[in-house]
């Protein structure tokens, strides 16, 4: 048995030491530990792609993606372009429509009354010319003009009583005559279908009617035959088709 030292801690008492390695060991381990690392590291790092080279087939995807973007906002743009051009056309149409509706009111002729009772023809009676026709109406019922035209005159008119008469743009007059009331005055500019007086009793009149004549030339003609040239029958009371275009015209 080895003999203890007097410099020998208690712990050891009765213990056998191990060897310590010297300190050279232990850095030579850390060493190697750490080259080893390094080796892994580098071998890591030559698998990964390199950070500046792009995959051919993500640029592909990216084209596409750029692409249907662009497609997507060309086919907004021209359906835009179309909305525009379609209001266009319809903003066109209705000007169109327009004007026809205003050219047809300018054309057509209507009856003057709504309702009326037809009392007296065009010819000689009493041994004179009756150069009209007579409608009987209640007092105060509006009458209107039959076609379009400029007011030449509006006023008492000796046997006439209050009579209006219209001059058309063919130089054709209508007068309309024993009126209640006249609602227009000379210089006037009116439409086909628009009120222009009431039905009255004035002048030389034995009852209460509307006296309508039709001159051409200056001459009076028979305001039947005339009117029926224009698709107006005052027997039948039948108007022209556009009767409804000319009364939107005038309203």
């Amino acid at each position: 048995m080895r003999q203890r030292l007097s410099s020998e801690p208690d712990r050891y008492r009765g213990r056998r030491r191990v060897p310590t390695p010297p300190r050279s060991r232990y850095a030579a381990v850390v060493t190697s530990a750490f080259v080893g690392a390094g080796v892994v590291a580098l071998g890591a790092a030559s698998n990964l792609p390199d950070h500046k080279t792009v995959n051919p087939d993500v640029l592909s995807s990216l084209d596409k993606s750029s692409q249907v973007a662009t497609d997507a906002l060309q086919s907004r743009s021209d359906d835009a372009t179309r909305a525009s051009r379609g209001e266009a056309r319809d903003s066109t149409t209705k000007a169109g429509t327009k004007l026809n509706q205003e050219e047809a009111a300018s054309e057509v002729y209507l009856l003057p009354l709504d309702d009326y009772e037809f009392t007296s023809a065009f010819g000689v009676r009493f041994g004179k010319l009756h150069a009209g026709i007579d409608l009987a109406a209640p007092d105060g019922t509006p009458y209107k003009a039959v076609h379009a035209g400029t007011v030449t005159a509006a006023g008492y008119n000796g046997g006439y009583g209050y009579s209006i008469t219209i001059q058309q743009d063919d130089g054709t007059e209508m007068i309309y005559a024993h009126s209640r009331r006249l609602l227009v005055k000379k210089g006037d500019v009116v439409k086909a279908g628009q009120v222009v007086g009431e039905v009255g009793n004035t002048g030389y009149s034995y009852g209460t009617h509307l006296h309508l004549e039709v001159h051409v030339d200056g001459k009076p003609v028979d305001p039947i035959t005339f009117l029926r040239g224009h698709q107006v029958d005052i027997q039948l009371q039948m108007e022209s088709p556009y009767a409804s275009l000319a009364a939107a015209a005038a309203s």
